[in-house]
C-alpha cells in the first residue's frame, strides 16, 4: 500500500511558476512509476507527465512541453513538478498518482494509488 500527499498547489498570476511536490509512504516507491494527472472543473482526468522508477525516462503530454520538468528524488521519497509560464488552460486540481507495475503508461487506469489532489488557479 502506498499513500501520496500533494502539496506545493496555490493561486498564481499567468506566466508564473510553481513546484509541485508528491510525497510518498511505503520501501518500494523507488520501483514505481510515477505519474502526474490534472482534472478541470467539468472536464475528464488528463495525463499530464510521467517519471520511470529510476528517473532516466520522462514523458509529458504536448501541451507541458517545455514548461513543465517531472522529477524525482528517491532517497526522499518524493516526485515533483516544476510548472513555469503558466496560463488559465492550467488551472485545475493536480493529482499524483503511482503504478507499481511500472508500465509508463498514460491511462489513469494503469495507476493504482493516488493523493488527494492539490489545486492550481491561474489567473490572468
Amino acid at each position: 500500500q502506498v499513500q501520496l500527499v500533494e502539496s506545493g498547489g496555490g493561486l498564481v498570476q499567468v506566466g508564473d511558476s510553481l513546484r509541485l511536490s508528491c510525497a510518498a509512504s511505503g520501501r518500494t516507491f523507488r520501483r514505481y512509476v510515477m505519474g502526474w494527472f490534472r482534472q478541470a472543473p467539468g472536464k475528464e482526468r488528463e495525463f499530464v507527465a510521467a517519471i520511470s522508477w529510476s528517473g532516466d525516462s520522462t514523458t509529458y503530454v504536448n501541451s507541458v512541453k517545455g514548461r513543465f520538468t517531472i522529477s524525482r528524488d528517491n532517497a526522499k521519497n518524493t516526485v515533483y513538478l516544476q510548472m513555469n509560464s503558466l496560463t488559465p488552460e492550467d488551472t485545475a486540481i493536480y493529482y499524483c498518482a503511482a503504478d507499481p507495475r511500472a508500465r509508463f503508461g498514460i491511462s489513469r487506469h494503469e495507476y493504482a494509488y493516488w493523493g488527494q489532489g492539490t489545486q492550481v488557479t491561474v489567473s490572468s
